[in-house]
């Protein structure tokens, strides 16, 4: 995803509107139903609709209802692009729900990591970047972490995180969720190979949390 043009697109006060309007909606929304929610005349919001296309920030899907004419076209967000902290109520209640289920069986915080690495190995394969602190700090910045970096001897890098979008349920959980975030930090590493993480710090160890990655030197 081309960042200027993601802030391009979303530089815009009605285009950001809207996108936050889908951001936060649990279903695909036409451009009838944007414009009636944000007040505005269905072919601007059409208009719209194709910059945020064009920026890969949303995609379209056309939908038959079975009746006579062209299909109607519903618009959601693109597969990676950021919720900017819009996702649903739902989402934060699921999650909620998910990390109390897993408290309540025993899931402990090395399984955490365990889940958390999977995940973060998968992040890792779809990077283009071959250095594993610059797609540690890519994939941190998609999360919505605001990860700021400070390169250390040897080539390693510490990193920051000055926003934990996972906090309300990292200060209620801080067990399972410090130790997931922890491992998809590991996974998205090791993944891209040529470093380890060496330190991890926790909200409750420092403010703010971060990462050490220490690069391997051939």
């Amino acid at each position: 995803m081309d960042l200027l043009a993601v802030l391009k697109a979303l530089g815009d006060e009605t285009r950001f509107s809207m996108y936050q309007e889908l951001a936060s909606s649990t279903a695909a929304l036409t451009a009838t139903e944007l414009a009636e929610r944000l007040g505005l005349h269905a072919n601007t919001v059409r208009l719209h609709l194709e910059r945020l296309r064009e920026a890969g920030l949303v995609d379209v899907e056309p939908v038959h209802r079975g009746t006579v004419g062209r299909p109607q076209h519903v618009y959601s967000l693109a597969s990676g692009a950021p919720g900017l902290g819009f996702d649903p109520p739902s989402y934060t209640l699921l999650a909620g729900m998910l990390a109390m289920l897993a408290e309540r069986v025993g899931a402990e915080g090395v399984e955490a990591t365990a889940a958390g690495r999977s995940w973060g190995v998968e992040a890792g394969r779809r990077t283009h970047s071959k250095s594993c602190v610059k797609a540690l700090f890519g994939e941190m910045s998609r999360l919505g972490f605001d990860p700021e970096r400070k390169a250390r001897p040897g080539g390693g890098a510490d990193i920051a995180f000055l926003h934990c979008p996972f906090r309300e349920l990292a200060e209620a959980y801080p067990e399972l969720v410090c130790n997931l975030h922890r491992g998809i930090c590991e996974g998205v590493v090791s993944s891209v190979g040529g470093g380890r993480v060496e330190d991890f710090s926790t909200l409750y160890d420092r403010d703010p949390c971060r990462v050490t990655v220490a690069v391997e030197v051939s």
